[in-house]
């Protein structure tokens, strides 16, 4: 009788370990799913984004970070499509979200800086600035210091924006827009020549647009260079005649 009751306890000792093995296997199968699920609804909505349905990427994204609530990726995604739709809170709630998840992506920490510096919110930009270029996997850290540089710009402290581009020149000598915007700096700043020395270097690696030949037009006409002003200005009317910048040179005569 002892005998049947151990072998009767071990019949459901079996029966319920299967059972819980045949649940958890089941909870795994399904966050695996959410996961899958999560990511398909992720890139969906990024396509939607992309395409400027705004709302319809809210929907997926929104729908992804509930699958999945640490994919940070969509949050980001659907931090710049409450951006998209003007709605500041949350995409602010949707970029601690995505930087909360992920806090070694230098991309996120970038575009969540960008973000604060439109609201500006210079301090907690610059924080996240810092924190994207220094990652030493970020191996575009120039792009992530020429942003911090135009942030600082904003803010004005052109001096800490001068330290930021030079230091994106220093990672890399000829990044054209690092080049342009020390040379717009120092033309805000009216020096001049040095505004004409970083125009030269942009423009001997860089593709030149009627604004920056309009921008060396105004440089040389600073320097009081009247041939060298010309040359800009005759180039500009000729290879983009129908450009903004040359219908304000024909219309200052």
């Amino acid at each position: 009788m002892n005998m049947s009751k151990l072998i009767i306890s071990g019949a459901v000792c079996v029966v319920l370990m299967a059972g819980c093995i045949s649940t958890t296997t089941g909870s795994v199968s399904r966050r695996v799913d959410n996961i899958d699920a999560a990511e398909q609804n992720y890139q969906l909505g990024a396509r939607y984004y992309k395409q400027g349905s705004y709302f319809l990427a809210r929907d997926r994204l929104e729908l992804a970070t509930k699958l999945n609530p640490k994919l940070a990726l969509a949050y980001s995604a659907l931090a710049l499509t409450y951006d998209a739709l003007d709605n500041k809170r949350l995409a602010t709630k949707a970029y601690e979200a995505a930087v909360r998840n992920a806090p070694r992506d230098f991309d996120i920490q970038n575009a969540y800086a960008v973000f604060l510096c439109r609201q500006r919110e210079f301090d907690r930009a610059d924080k996240f600035f810092q924190k994207a270029m220094k990652h030493r996997e970020n191996d575009f850290a120039e792009v992530t210091m020429t942003n911090a540089g135009v942030c600082m710009v904003q803010r004005p402290n052109l001096d800490l924006a001068e330290s930021y581009f030079r230091a994106a020149l220093e990672r890399r000598s000829n990044y054209g827009e690092a080049l342009l915007q020390l040379c717009l700096l120092k033309f805000q700043r009216q020096d001049f020549l040095s505004a004409r020395a970083f125009l030269q270097r942009f423009m001997l690696t860089n593709t030149t647009t009627a604004g920056i030949l309009y921008l060396g037009s105004r440089i040389e006409d600073e320097l009081g260079d009247n041939r060298a002003r010309a040359d800009f200005e005759n180039r500009l009317l000729s290879e983009y005649p129908t450009s903004p910048e040359a219908r304000k040179v024909l219309s200052a005569g």
